[in-house]
């Protein structure tokens, strides 16, 4: 078995309630969404365009290193986590040119963090990230597995 197989296994153990799940399908893109959003607002030293109107940012080189992390576990998962990377920093962009980014992207956070702890009450486990810190970016590979498998790609 890959380490990643045993990874998106020890997840799924404290994911089995279906309202959970749900909630998951929901919160945990939502979460990695105003994480990017969060880090992408940090001031960045240089003026790098990097496709038209899309300026390198912190949000960037952060998910750079989350999508080396990615690469270790499966270069499947990987590019399909690199395209919904894509489509958060996208949408970043847009919501960064509203007012008040800061507070849309902590709304954003908040609400889907009080949610995923009012699924894991519902499922009856704790998160999985209390037990191990990389399981916040297990998440939404988890999700993406789940994509993989309705496609029939291998991961």
């Amino acid at each position: 078995m890959s380490k990643f197989q045993s990874l998106i296994d020890a997840y799924g153990v404290s994911h089995q309630n279906k309202t959970n799940k749900l909630i998951h399908w929901i919160c945990v893109p939502a979460i990695f969404l105003s994480i990017v959003g969060l880090i992408s607002v940090i001031p960045f030293p240089w003026n790098i365009s990097l496709f038209g109107s899309l300026n390198l940012n912190w949000a960037f080189v952060a998910l750079i290193l989350v999508l080396i992390y990615y690469i270790s576990l499966s270069i499947s998962i990987s590019i399909g986590m690199s395209l919904f990377a894509f489509a958060c920093i996208f949408l970043c962009q847009h919501i960064n040119a509203m007012e008040y980014p800061v507070w849309i992207y902590i709304g954003i956070f908040s609400v889907s963090w009080v949610f995923q702890f009012i699924g894991h009450h519902i499922e009856g486990k704790k998160p999985s990230f209390l037990q191990d810190i990389q399981f916040l970016l297990i998440g939404p590979a988890w999700l993406m597995h789940f994509i993989f498998k309705k496609l029939n790609v291998p991961y």
